[in-house]
């Protein structure tokens, strides 16, 4: 029997291949995605663990995201800690965020996602007796106006050492110019497409620390024979409040703690693209062994009738899936390393640029790729495979073997999946409370699934539509078409719902984008009052001193800044803001609960989030860096529409008392009544023109912003989801290819009759078309109700707005007819290049 397989399986090389390249793919994104999210983790794991020394003294963390009380070191607690008895040094570090340099075509470098800092250059030894910052080419800057950038960066600027370049900044310095004196490596070589400017220690603290000789963090390094944990002991009573003391490896392993949390979400969103690949790709081996198993009816009944147990027929069905799932697990693995290199290159295109290290193959990648591509392939054979082994012997004496039907109970377990899906999607959708989207989810999974499986059925009156028009178009041969694609209607149905689970997501995925642009729309439209508004076009901060020149512009009425703010209140990290009170109005009106939103230096507002306990003239604990104030509670509002769901509204006064970050998120500004709208708008474009990073934006071109990042988001999904319509449509090519070999003798009897080549060639493309529409439909019908539901439950959290894009839906539907043309187009050919003769004579 394990000879018949294998000369089975090489018999049918080239129709089982094209089962294989289903797993092919599928097996590839799953090893692609490991690939990519193991060389990610190494390119951190090698920054954190490369630029933290034996101890390191910083400030405090304050939320789960990395968040810190922003306090400084004086350079003598900086001297004390390097008196310590077990520190050999200590160093002073000065730290940055939001250094961008500008690049030879004005625009910045980097600033999709990844960070653009700045340090002052030391010679301070990391964990391992390393230096951190390591010079390439020419040298480190020793005096205001010299800096030196990492290889990358410089190589994207255009600019090469010995330039004079221009930097853009969040701080109170929006412009700094110097020429650059070096080009380093940092850490191991990798910075994740961070963009990394060096200065001396003096010009730093005179641009990020207002001149004084402050530091942001400090490195103590060990004497030889002191531990690490024993000099932070020694350590920890000079730690300044608001400050704490780590060993270097400690410090790094919360680091990529936090980091593995942020590559979970990665890796889980590509291994469930990879899923759904898989799971299309079941559907593609199901129907191809369901093909060949019934093609070869009388071969497997003529094995039953010399002897064959029906367990042993079974089992040779198996052995030729086990055959293609190792090979497609293989040929899945090699696939994959071209896989991480483009999706590397995806995520680059968004920031995360990871090309300085080497691909990572782990032994987890290589079992989880074969399992994944063996398991798989068996588990879609085996019902094929149970078939095969039922086929009894007498068969081989009749000269068709009948194909096995659905089983009663097989049905009834569909047709629950279906009612299932059903009931968890409306329970969802009109019942459930809080978790409402998790039973939408399983909902739509179950209503996929169902669908699926009896498409059948579902898909009838799709497939008469198109036979009526059919008939009208195309006469006798319209006719032929629609009785083929009925002929098989569990095949066709399987093909199609192949094509129909991506479309489904395809569909789902756009109405929600679509939804969320025309909430964000909405919004705008009903908030915006403001005629221009400044931002930064990254969604960084930007400096505080453009806002104010704006306010200088001739025809400027007034310019309303909103700052968000690192702060503590009562001790817990709330999401703050601070706003103008004085020209605030103009922008929005608070919708107060109690008290006054009137605020000064002195005073705060809270949500009514947090009114419980508290009453309007109370006092609260607001820390901002190193200060801490008493401020009276002036009133708790409700939620307002301009900017998100703040837990604490501050004065922009209070956060400059208090020294916090000079940086505003974004400024609306309000032009006189009378004055030249376009001239207004020209000066406030020559004031930000040396800050490429600053745009004005009149209320539609906001609205593109805010839509940009939803729309980036979509289209990387539809490219991810495009592998598994790849699949899909390589189900509809197998499809026909097999069907036409198992019709070879019609083919040649109806070519005999008189069909041309040109009307057998259409014939087929027809079926195609019609399988692919028959998946096109369904998947739209179903994407479009899912992603209905789903915006139902989100109109709480903002996607208030339904939006169904119907002229992308039906561009989707005429892209499928394509798709069915394209997939038709080899075994229509092929089909047409039959020789009459032998094609009558084949049994």
């Amino acid at each position: 029997m394990l000879k018949a397989s294998m000369k089975s399986l090489l018999a049918r090389k080239a129709r089982l291949l094209m089962s294989a390249m289903a797993i092919i793919l599928g097996a590839a994104f799953v090893a692609g995605s490991l690939v990519f999210t193991d060389t990610l983790e190494r390119t951190f794991d090698g920054i954190f663990a490369g630029t933290v020394g034996d101890v390191v003294v910083q400030p405090e963390q304050v939320d789960e995201f990395g968040g810190s009380t922003g306090a400084s070191l004086t350079a003598e607690e900086v001297a004390a800690l390097a008196d310590l008895p077990g520190a050999a040094r200590a160093d002073g570090n000065v730290e940055a965020m939001g250094v961008f340099v500008v690049g030879e075509n004005g625009n910045v470098v980097g600033g999709q996602g990844a960070p653009a800092m700045a340090f002052n250059y030391n010679d301070a030894p990391n964990q391992f007796g390393e230096a951190p910052i390591t010079l390439t080419e020419g040298r480190a800057p020793t005096s205001e106006g010299e800096v030196a950038v990492d290889e990358l960066t410089l190589e994207q600027s255009g600019h090469e050492v010995g330039d004079d370049i221009t930097l853009v900044t969040a701080g109170d310095r929006p412009k700094i110019s110097a020429t650059v004196v070096g080009a380093l490596t940092f850490g191991e070589g990798g910075v994740a497409g961070a963009s990394i400017s060096v200065f001396d220690t003096e010009t730093m603290q005179a641009y990020f620390m207002d001149g004084k000789d402050e530091y942001s963090t400090a490195w103590v390094t060990a004497k030889d024979g002191v531990e690490n944990a024993e000099l932070v002991e020694q350590a920890e009573p000079l730690t300044p409040e608001a400050y704490e003391t780590l060993t270097g490896a400690e410090l790094s392993d919360r680091n990529e703690n936090s980091l593995e949390e942020a590559l979970g979400f990665i890796t889980t969103f590509l291994l469930v693209f990879a899923g759904v690949a898989l799971f299309v790709g079941s559907f593609l081996i199901v129907n191809t062994f369901g093909i060949l198993v019934a093609q070869r009816g009388r071969e497997l009944a003529l094995l039953r009738a010399i002897g064959a147990s029906r367990r042993q027929v079974t089992r040779s069905v198996l052995v030729e899936a086990f055959i293609i799932g190792l090979i497609g697990a293989t040929l899945g693995l090699a696939l994959g390393v071209l896989l991480a290199m483009g999706i590397r290159t995806l995520f680059a295109t968004f920031g995360l640029d990871i090309s300085g290290t080497g691909l990572v193959f782990k032994p987890r990648t290589i079992i989880a790729t074969y399992v994944v591509g063996i398991v798989v392939t068996m588990l879609a054979a085996w019902l094929p495979a149970h078939r095969a082994g039922r086929v009894p012997p007498v068969a081989a004496m009749r000269d068709t073997v009948e194909t096995a039907r659905s089983h009663p109970i097989r049905s009834a377990v569909e047709v629950m999946v279906l009612v299932a899906g059903l009931l968890a999607f409306l329970y969802g959708l009109f019942i459930a409370g809080s978790r409402e989207l998790w039973w939408i989810g399983g909902g739509i999974a179950g209503l996929v699934l169902g669908t699926a499986f009896l498409a059948p059925f579902v898909g009838r009156p799709v497939i008469s539509g198109l036979g009526w028009v059919y008939r009208r178009l195309f006469g006798s041969v319209g006719r032929m078409a629609e009785q083929n694609t009925v002929r098989s209607p569990g095949r066709t149905a399987a093909t199609a719902s192949a094509l129909m689970i991506g479309m489904t997501l395809v569909a789902l995925m756009g109405v929600i984008a679509s939804s969320a642009n025309a909430s964000i729309d909405k919004q705008i439209d009903e908030s915006f009052r403001a005629d221009y508004v400044l931002s930064n076009a990254i969604g960084q901060p930007y400096s505080s001193q453009i806002t104010a020149e704006a306010t200088r512009v001739d025809g400027v009425r007034a310019v309303s800044p909103i700052r968000y703010v690192q702060s503590t209140v009562d001790g817990g990290e709330l999401f703050s803001v601070a706003i103008d009170p004085r020209t605030f109005d103009e922008v929005e009106e608070l919708d107060m609960a109690a008290g006054s939103a009137d605020i000064g230096e002195d005073s705060v507002l809270l949500s009514t989030r947090h009114q419980t306990g508290r009453e309007v003239g109370d006092t609260t604990t607001v820390t901002i860096g190193e200060e801490t104030r008493q401020l009276e509670v002036a009133g708790f509002f409700e939620d307002p529409e301009t900017f998100g769901t703040p837990d604490v509204i501050l004065s922009v006064d209070t956060v400059d008392a208090m020294g916090g970050q000079g940086a505003d998120n974004m400024a609306f500004v309000f032009i006189e009544d009378g004055a030249d709208r376009e001239a207004v708008s020209q000066d406030i474009e020559q004031l930000i023109s040396a800050q490429p990073l600053v745009t004005l934006k009149d209320q539609d071109a906001f609205a593109d912003e805010q839509r940009g990042f939803i729309n980036q988001l979509l289209y990387l999904i539809y490219a991810l989801l495009g592998l598994a319509i790849v699949i899909a449509v390589l189900g509809i090519v197998n499809t026909l290819g097999l069907s036409v070999l198992e019709r070879t003798r019609e083919v040649g009897l109806l070519r005999a009759v008189g069909l041309s080549r040109r009307q057998l060639q259409g014939m087929i493309w027809l079926e195609s078309i019609a399988i692919a529409l028959l998946g096109a439909l369904l998947g739209i019908a179903l994407g479009v109700v899912s992603g209905i539901a789903i915006q139902r439950a989100l109109a709480e959290d903002g996607i208030t707005e339904l939006a169904i894009p119907w002229a992308q839906l039906a561009l989707f539907v005429g892209l499928a007819g394509i798709v069915g043309i394209l997939a038709a187009m080899v075994p229509a050919w092929r089909a047409s290049r039959m020789d009459v003769l032998e094609a009558i004579a084949t049994e």
